[in-house]
């Protein structure tokens, strides 16, 4: 049963990263064209980017809280998030 809730989980993940990776990206873009400094511009994308993605993982945190998967996904995009912080404070 375990293996199923991993499959269930990288299909959710798998249908629902890929739409906030180019939404970010489009922000990232303007970002850049508006010609805003380059380490503030990614110091934002990151933590915009690392803020939705930690905003999916909640959404199915009493579903998967027990898998290692789920875990291992929201550490990563948690510290994603915290590189966005800190490219901003540098």
């Amino acid at each position: 049963m375990k293996m199923n809730k991993n499959r269930i989980l990288l299909n959710y993940y798998l249908f629902t990263i890929p739409q906030v990776t180019v939404f970010a990206g489009a922000v990232l873009g303007i970002m850049l064209i508006l010609d805003i400094k380059t380490q503030t511009a990614l110091g934002i994308f990151a933590s915009f980017y690392g803020l939705l993605l930690t905003i999916i993982a909640l959404l199915v945190k009493r579903q998967f809280s027990n898998l290692l998967l789920y875990k291992i996904s929201l550490l990563f995009f948690v510290g994603f998030m915290m590189l966005g912080i800190f490219l901003l404070l540098m």
